[in-house]
């Protein structure tokens, strides 16, 4: 049957985020829990808060190595903060780099991200709401937000974390009676479905997921010549930064290099310097280890003889500037030393390193749905064509009068949703990555078409990501002329499902939209045909047929049609059902009878011998079935245009793992026909709108 709840839901949605759900003034309710309204409740009846959505039991801390009844869970309590300290605090003196210690999980990304928070006020209390303490009007309730694939989400705890031997088991403040950050902790486990979610993981999603922000990332070996340019600009701007050494061998995770940094390991960038030194000038960095000890030995560090070589006021002055767990070293050493940098850029403007111009920004979100949507990379020619598609037009190239290319700039960043709430399930992220296409000649300034499989047959691809790979997000720096061009974003493999978020930033003004066929259908006009018109052999069949009536019911037609089609030995089928035989008779009764007469019966006939030639016409392997690709192009000829949301629609209510028999492929033809005329009856000025009362909506919904 089909699921008007779950399609209304979505309509419903789609609505609330136009009117502005999801932005940083009205972000979006985790669960649909309102921090307000239960805090109240909480009050109102004296007592603490116990959510109900993120127990405070062994599912909530993790699935595997944490999976209850585990060695590492054994002995776990759950501890309000009241419990654990004479005077809790919820942030005390301003949040400090200190606040957050690293416990028993490996979430250092997450942890290097929110120190890199903790040097932008105004950001760290976007996250962290204002107005939260232990002291006025505690409930034992406290709320976080986060940016979650286009959209702030706000997120509702209770405050019992889990403690093992006396102690917080995961981030911690180096104080041990200040909280905001354990309990930021647990509201992020929460969104992504428990603790050990968490583990492993790279800075810049906890970047993005605390900004809104743009990541990019560089090789450091393959740095760019102004590097050091690049990270000052990105500090003042208050972008965040990271940076990893990468690991060789399982053998080298957390492994300590003789000179004290740790292999694998999540670090944040939180300075950077030049002083007088030796006679020259020497570019230094300041670095962060989470866990809050472990630090830098070489040059440059904390009691290292570098220091008393240069002004002792300047000496003063950056040392007292250093957190615990924080060091220097030479910029020049941090490139031998370090393997990766990454680079949150807080807003599209962050983008540009010299233009003050603003970078323009658009989002799209899509679905890779097997059968539908999920056609894979390129490697796959027959099902590429059928992933989602988007058209940006570069309408005026860049001002750089340095470079006498006429080019465009734009990122490109693709992101695959909630991909660590599925970790428990055995799954991970997707393999993805995305392909440029020039629009051509004959398609520029369309917008309902959808490219199929003989264009990129014939055309190769203009840019794409510089790999696939299994990130939560692949971004891209391109340029290229003004022009249209067309992005396929895509999973290596076709059939993987998952839901994304595609954002395009562009220097310049731009126009972007997803391309999609639009919904149409070239419907015939009726056959006007009497029963004079039927000829002999016919009317003598349907009289054997339909018996002493002259009518044939809808358990006449199914043995009928059955019948039929069993003498096809070609068409692959498990009969018609009589839901598929009531949709035909709906079709064509004209009198409300449900039974058809001998000219209704005559050009249903007409119909099913039509449609028969369209199925074997694109059953292109002759297997009897077609792919649910085919039935979309199938559809098409039948005279139907339909967006990919519908074909999703589809292929989820009529195909079997992804292949369409020959009664499904009928049914569903019959329906769109109906559901098409209803439409075009109830449109009766043609303006695209159609009015109708319940008892209308109710008849079309329950008869169709």
């Amino acid at each position: 049957m089909y699921q008007f709840g779950g399609i209304s839901a979505c309509i419903h949605v789609d609505r609330l985020k136009a009117e502005g759900m999801g932005s940083k003034e009205q972000a979006v309710r985790f669960l649909n829990q309102d921090y307000e309204a239960l805090k109240q409740e909480c009050l109102e009846a004296g007592g603490l808060f116990e959510d109900p959505c993120f127990p405070a039991e062994p599912q909530s801390l993790g699935f595997k190595e944490l999976a209850p009844h585990s060695s590492k869970t054994r002995g776990v309590e759950w501890v309000r903060p009241t419990e654990l300290s004479e005077n809790p605090q919820f942030i005390l003196g301003g949040a400090t780099r200190t606040d957050i210690c690293q416990g028993a999980l490996g979430d250092c990304w997450l942890l290097a991200a929110i120190a890199s928070l903790t040097l932008n006020e105004k950001l760290l209390h976007r996250v962290v709401p204002h107005g939260q303490s232990f002291q006025d009007s505690y409930a034992g309730i406290f709320h976080f937000q986060f940016w979650q694939f286009g959209e702030w989400v706000d997120v509702v705890i209770d405050d019992r974390l889990p403690v093992k031997d006396g102690e917080l088991m995961f981030v911690h403040s180096a104080e041990g009676n200040e909280f905001w950050s354990a309990l930021m902790e647990k509201a992020y486990a929460k969104l992504n479905g428990s603790y050990e979610a968490l583990s492993g993981g790279s800075t810049t999603e906890g970047f993005e997921d605390f900004t809104g922000g743009v990541s990019e990332m560089y090789e450091l070996r393959k740095a760019p010549r102004d590097l050091h340019r690049i990270i000052s600009k990105a500090l003042e701007r208050g972008s965040l930064l990271g940076c990893s050494i990468d690991i060789t061998s399982a053998f080298d995770m957390e492994a300590v290099t003789f000179k004290k940094l740790v292999k694998g390991h999540a670090y944040s960038v939180t300075g950077l310097r030049q002083v007088e030194y030796g006679g020259g000038m020497e570019r230094l960095i300041r670095i962060r280890n989470p866990w809050g000890q472990v630090e830098w030995t070489g040059a440059w560090s904390d009691s290292s003889s570098e220091w008393d070589q240069i002004d002792p006021a300047e000496r003063e002055d950056m040392h007292c500037r250093m957190e615990d767990g924080e060091f220097w070293m030479s910029f020049k050493e941090f490139l031998r030393q370090f393997s990766r940098l990454e680079i949150c850029n807080l807003t599209p403007d962050a983008l540009s390193d010299d233009s003050l111009s603003f970078w323009h920004t658009i989002k799209f979100d899509g679905t890779w749905r097997r059968g539908s949507t999920a056609g894979g990379c390129r490697n796959h020619p027959n099902t590429f064509w059928i992933n989602p598609q988007y058209k940006i037009t570069l309408l005026e190239e860049d001002d750089d009068p340095e470079d006498d290319e006429v080019a465009c700039s734009f990122l490109v960043a693709l992101m695959q949703k909630d991909r660590r709430r599925y970790r428990r399930h055995g799954q991970d992220m997707h393999t993805i990555g995305f392909a440029v296409y020039e629009v051509p000649e004959e398609f520029r300034g369309c917008q309902s078409v959808h490219l199929k499989k003989d264009f990129f047959l014939r055309h190769s691809s203009c840019a794409r990501s510089e790999t696939f790979i299994n990130l939560r997000e692949v971004s891209a720096r391109l340029q290229l002329p003004p022009g249209e061009y067309l992005i396929v974003p895509s999973t290596f493999e076709p059939s993987k499902e998952a839901d994304f978020v595609l954002r395009v930033f562009t220097e310049k003004q731009s126009e972007t939209q997803e391309l999609d066929d639009e919904i149409t259908a070239d419907l015939e006009d009726q056959e006007d045909i009497s029963e004079d018109d039927v000829d002999d052999s016919f009317r003598s069949m349907f009289a054997q047929l339909s018996g002493e009536d002259m009518e044939i019911s809808v358990h006449e037609l199914r043995t009928i049609l059955n019948r039929v089609v069993s003498k096809h030995k070609d068409l692959k089928t498990d009969g018609f059902s009589m839901e598929s035989c009531r949709a035909m008779v709906s079709l064509m009764d004209k009198d409300g009878s449900a039974r058809l007469g001998l000219v209704e019966f005559q050009i249903l006939w007409n119909k099913i011998r039509k449609w028969l030639g369209i199925f074997r016409q694109f059953d292109l392997d002759k297997s009897g079935c077609m792919s649910s690709y085919e039935m979309r192009l199938a559809l098409e000829s039948a005279g139907f245009k339909l967006n990919n949301k519908l074909n999703q629609v589809l292929v989820a209510r009529y195909a079997e793992k992804e292949m369409i028999d020959f009664d499904n492929f009928v049914c569903c033809v019959v329906k769109l026909e109906s559901m098409f005329r209803a439409f075009k009856e109830l449109d009766r000025e043609g303006t695209g709108v159609a009015e109708m009362n319940l008892s209308e909506w109710l008849y079309m919904t329950m008869c169709g």
